[in-house]
């Protein structure tokens, strides 16, 4: 490969994602089974790299400010499937097997709300 191919994000076969300003990557999951997306988030560099290593889906909490493993209290994990990354490099998409609900609220995604004209929401799941 050139030295060109190689610094292009769009080219490159090497992992070199684009952070914003706070450090963090935006990571949309869906559900391998289903497509369905289940949550959008972020994360930062150690999220990236815990998630491909263990196998279990790692974000970064903008309201904590800490790093957490999706199900670490609940046990509702996210098992990864397989991930990839958008063309430049600054956004994921995580493929993955969920354990039970995704969404604090205890539903099954976080998308569980169907907006309708005039702004009204009503449950979709």
């Amino acid at each position: 490969m050139s030295d060109a191919q190689e610094s292009n994000p769009e080219t490159t076969d090497r992992l070199t994602p684009k952070y914003d300003a706070n450090g963090l990557i935006t990571a949309v999951v869906t559900d391998k089974e289903s497509g369905m997306p289940l949550v959008v988030a972020h994360m930062n560099e150690e999220a990236l790299s815990l998630t491909l290593d263990a196998g279990e889906v790692h974000f970064w909490s903008r309201s904590r400010g800490k790093l957490w493993k999706k199900g670490e209290t609940s046990g509702h994990i996210l098992r990864l499937v397989d991930m990839r990354i958008d063309c430049d490099q600054d956004a994921v998409w995580v493929i993955a097997e969920p354990m039970g609900p995704t969404c604090h609220t205890g539903a099954k995604s976080c998308f569980y709300r169907r907006i309708l004209p005039g702004g009204a929401l009503v449950r979709a799941d």
